[in-house]
């Protein structure tokens, strides 16, 4: 039996809508959230065509070989970055002309496996063997409105096509828990003394990764109390925990610095909530959020022609906020991010063009306004108390979050371990 897919009914409006204008055909993304039982989407969005690619597909001759991978995995990468945590890219849809309606599957096909490799290229977590690894097709044809709904296997570029049900629902996007909290981020990469000849990039993607792996082992507290992960969220039995904490000391030469508090949010449907899926869901909008920072400087840098600074010179850069806007109909927020100097408009223009929403400007809300991250760099000779993967402690480092779930209260954020700490709310939020 194929997997079950729930549609927000405003989802299936928002297909039935769009209109080809003469081409031969139109593909986008679908937008949700992977669960064992079933999976749920919240969100379609249209990939938007080069004008070049526009003129081309009105050919009556056009051909589903005309669809440009490069173009829609690049837009799939540019939306994975405004998703929150615990929401993912499902699959893809197209919708086509009645011509065509037979030659889909192979370009479907391709473009999926596509956009998973371009989303999955720069992630910092792994997906675990227990997840959902089928991603959903969805063609559809525009005069018959007729629906094809398929799933393949990521894992296995060979797999066959897998029938799935494909059902709409109404009041889906209402139905879903909201988990927030500010993360306090002092990250130090010490830099050897063959590394501080890389780029900042590469050193700041190297820390990061050892940073990564001190967050998904990390000890998360609920209330002050370890639950089991199985339990439901808000009635899970306590633990007993003991958990110590080793370093090792490294010569550097340099090093690179992050900090400040980041604000972080996640989303998990309501459907019986377990404390992992809270935790995966935190954990990963952490991670994600902070390697996006970095790499949108990174781009910013290389797009201005702003050169590195060489041997001794210190080097010191704001990371840009974090820009939340609602979902049209939804209690779920999706993300963006603003460099201190960029308008609001262009922030609002970037958003409708992405997710093909309208947005106002009114409905954007910077996360944070003080205190924001920041990124810094220095060469020196110093030792440095910090994990390296080369000398690794035989006392595995556990980092301790603290996590207070409350309904509806928000919860001050405090300092653990000197790594990172976060006081999290969950709330339910229904119409």
């Amino acid at each position: 039996m194929g997997r079950t897919y729930i549609v927000e009914e405003t989802v299936g409006q928002y297909l039935s809508n769009i209109n080809l204008e003469g081409k031969a055909f139109v593909s986008g993304l679908l937008i949700g959230q992977c669960s064992s039982q079933k999976d749920y989407v919240i969100l379609a969005t249209r990939t938007p065509p080069k004008k070049e690619q526009s003129e081309n597909l009105k050919h009556p001759k056009a051909k589903l070989d005309n669809l440009d991978e490069e173009w829609a995995t690049e837009h799939a990468y540019q939306v994975s970055r405004m998703l929150p945590g615990g929401l993912l890219v499902l699959g893809v849809f197209i919708i086509t002309t009645l011509e065509l309606a037979n030659d889909f599957q192979n370009a479907l096909r391709r473009l999926m496996f596509a956009v998973e490799k371009s989303i999955n290229r720069k992630r910092l977590w792994n997906f675990t063997e227990e997840e959902v690894s089928e991603r959903v097709t969805l063609h559809i044809c525009a005069s018959t409105k007729k629906i094809f709904c398929r799933t393949y296997d990521i894992h296995d570029p060979k797999s066959s096509a897998r029938p799935a049900d494909w059902k709409y629902q109404s009041g889906l996007s209402s139905s879903w828990l909201s988990l927030e909290c500010t993360v306090h981020i002092n990250i130090h990469i010490p830099l050897s003394a063959t590394s501080v000849s890389y780029t900042l990039e590469k050193n700041t993607k190297n820390g990061l990764t050892r940073w990564a792996k001190e967050i998904e082992n990390g000890v998360y507290l609920i209330n002050g109390q370890v639950k089991d992960e199985d339990c439901d969220l808000l009635e899970g039995q306590l633990l007993n925990s003991d958990h110590r904490y080793t370093a090792t000391v490294q010569i550097c030469s340099g090093s690179v610095n992050l900090k400040g508090a980041v604000k972080c949010r996640a989303y998990i449907h309501s459907s019986k909530p377990k404390v992992k899926d809270a935790v995966q869901a935190v954990k990963r909008d952490i991670l994600n959020t902070v390697a996006d920072r970095c790499e949108i400087l990174f781009e910013d840098l290389l797009l201005n022609e702003i050169p590195e600074k060489k041997d001794s010179e210190k080097e010191f850069h704001i990371l840009p906020h974090r820009v939340f806007v609602p979902l049209p109909g939804s209690t779920v927020m999706l993300c963006d991010y603003k460099f201190d100097d960029e308008p609001a408009e262009e922030i609002r223009d970037h958003f409708m063009e992405m997710l093909d929403h309208t947005i106002q400007i009114e409905d954007l809300k910077i996360a944070e306004e003080i205190n924001t991250a920041c990124m810094s760099s220095s060469m020196n000779s110093q030792a440095s108390l910090d994990n390296t993967d080369d000398e690794q402690p035989k006392q595995p480092i556990k980092t301790t979050m603290l996590l207070k779930i409350q309904q509806n209260i928000g919860v001050i954020a405090a300092f653990t371990v000197a790594v990172l700490a976060a006081g999290i709310s969950f709330h339910y939020f229904s119409d």
